[in-house]
């Protein structure tokens, strides 16, 4: 039975690393392309319906299929992932810890063992969502971190003679962070024909950042009643700065509340054990005397 479980386990880690490890999906070579001829992230979706692998068949339905691909667009699609490549790691995962916990117990019998193996199930299943999310919220943080150096960029461009859309290209390619990118794939999207509101909703629903919502909203309703769009970037710009100094203060106030329980568990015994070691050594050594 041990070599049987032997061979389970190695095919089991072989056919995981290639699924991590394999190469770029054609599908999502050409939902790129399609992307960048100007369809945005509905449309992406559509195109990556087209193929799956034969593993994530068994979970693949739409709904989800949505979701995996939204979450992918918010985290930037990190390290060329595809959906089908995300559903089969579920499905493969979850079956190896299934095909472990079942060993276990007809080898031991085991039931803690195979209580653990089951949540090793549960975890496979989960985990990929929770990279993703993880990977979505250290990007949004940035994008929030670089909005008002970027809105003040494009203002000081408006005010000195650019249209809005040169403005935000010229500010794209001169950055190197994130919201520089997004704003590349956005100007895009309008240059190939694709609607300015359009283009603007797909930016804020790929990015999931609040503030850069509220600024996409500001643009569309300026766009639409016929605002100045350098006094609607000014004031922006200084909202955003405001609401980034708010931020850190509000990071620097948590420091006390977060240092507390690494304080009370870590530092404190260690301070007593030092400081009360001695003296419970010489107690005992005292009261052992007098016994004697």
């Amino acid at each position: 039975m041990l070599p049987l479980g032997l061979t389970l386990l190695g095919l089991g880690l072989a056919t995981v690393l290639a699924v991590l490890f394999a190469g770029r999906d054609p599908v999502r070579v050409r939902a790129m392309a399609n992307l960048q001829r100007g369809r945005g992230v509905e449309a992406t979706v559509a195109r990556r319906q087209q193929g799956n692998l034969g593993f994530a068949r068994w979970i693949d339905t739409p709904a989800r299929r949505g979701r995996l691909e939204l979450a992918l667009a918010k985290a930037g699609f990190p390290s060329g992932w595809t959906v089908d490549q995300l559903l089969s790691i579920k499905v493969l995962g979850t079956l190896f810890a299934l095909v472990l916990a079942t060993l276990a117990w007809a080898t031991g019998k085991n039931p803690l063992l195979v209580l653990m193996l089951l949540g090793m199930a549960v975890l496979a299943f989960f985990l990929p969502d929770l990279l993703l999310y993880n990977t979505f919220l250290k990007r949004r943080e940035q994008i929030d971190l670089e909005l008002a150096d970027t809105l003040d960029q494009m203002s000081i461009a408006v005010q000195a003679g650019l249209g809005f859309d040169a403005a935000m290209l010229r500010v794209a390619r001169n950055g190197r962070g994130v919201l520089a990118g997004e704003l590349i794939r956005t100007m895009q999207d309008v240059q190939v024909g694709q609607s300015r509101r359009s283009a603007y909703e797909d930016l804020s629903r790929r990015t999931g950042s609040d503030p850069l919502r509220r600024f996409v909203r500001t643009v569309i309703q300026a766009e639409s009643y016929g605002i100045p769009l350098a006094d609607v970037l000014t004031a922006q710009s200084d909202e955003m700065r405001i609401a980034r100094r708010q931020l850190a203060e509000k990071k620097a106030m948590e420091i006390p509340v977060k240092v507390v329980f690494p304080l009370i568990l870590c530092i404190l015994p260690v301070i007593f054990l030092v400081i009360l070691g001695p003296a419970a050594i010489s107690i005992i050594d005292a009261f052992t005397g007098v016994l004697k």
